[in-house]
């Protein structure tokens, strides 16, 4: 007599229900495991029990199994439907995008000493190291921008220095010129002033007018100084003559 064929339907007896899952399971496990290698095919296989308990075969590994049915899938989506693909692919990297900034802005709290609730003695100490070695950067960074500013600052330093010693030395050949212009011209003004007489026979009365020009002599015995008075030449002898007389 052969074996009936049994319903497809919920087993509601407990026991019969658990040994007819160990032995299917065991039989789909080992059809998986055959498939695979007659076959040579790719075969990832999980199952679920009643209890939560899990069960799997990969004929490579289930995560590289799971990674290409991923992958596959999404091609077939674009392929089939290309604008929703595109919508999937930016909404998945928005959520990615999210969780970034919200890892950022939990590390940013403890790296300024706020939530820190949640952070054992190893993780204040990680935290720790992380700090000192940001404060010995900042201070990396800062002494080096003090190097350049400084090495600018005497650069700008030893460029005024030599702009400075250049106009010393134009102010010196100025100064010089100078000076002799001045000598040039005082010997000038002394050369215009030397008597020039027509006859040599004149005598000073002949040279003695009345011009408005006064020379103080300093007396050396302290007294008031004396006053000396030049005179213009007489055209002739009568008129010095009639001069004298008066």
């Amino acid at each position: 007599m052969g074996r009936g064929k049994i319903p497809i339907k919920r087993i509601d007896n407990t026991s019969s229900r658990q040994v007819t899952f160990s032995k299917r399971r065991n039989g789909l496990l080992k059809k998986a495991k055959e498939l695979a290698i007659l076959c040579d095919a790719e075969v990832g296989l999980i199952v679920f029990s009643s209890t939560g308990r899990l069960y799997e075969f990969a004929s490579s590994t289930m995560k590289s199994t799971i990674a290409r049915y991923t992958r596959t899938k999404e091609e077939h989506i674009q392929v089939v439907n290309p604008v929703a693909s595109q919508v999937r692919l930016w909404q998945r990297e928005v959520g990615v995008l999210r969780q970034q900034l919200l890892n950022l802005q939990l590390s940013n709290q403890k790296l300024m000493g706020e939530d820190l609730s949640g952070l054992g003695v190893e993780g204040l100490q990680a935290l720790e190291s992380q700090l000192e070695m940001s404060l010995r950067a900042v201070r990396k960074k800062k002494a080096h921008m003090f190097a350049d500013e400084i090495d600018e600052l005497h650069n700008k330093g030893y460029q005024v220095h030599v702009e400075n010693m250049e106009l010393q030395r134009k102010i010196s050949l100025m100064s010089h010129e100078n000076m002799k212009l001045q000598r040039k011209k005082a010997q000038q003004n002394l050369n215009g002033f030397e008597p020039v007489f027509s006859n040599a026979s004149e005598t000073t009365a002949n040279i003695i007018t009345a011009v408005p020009l006064a020379i103080e002599i300093p007396n050396c015995t302290g007294t008031e100084p004396v006053h000396l008075e030049l005179f213009e030449p007489c055209k002739s002898s009568k008129e010095n003559q009639d001069q004298v007389k008066e």
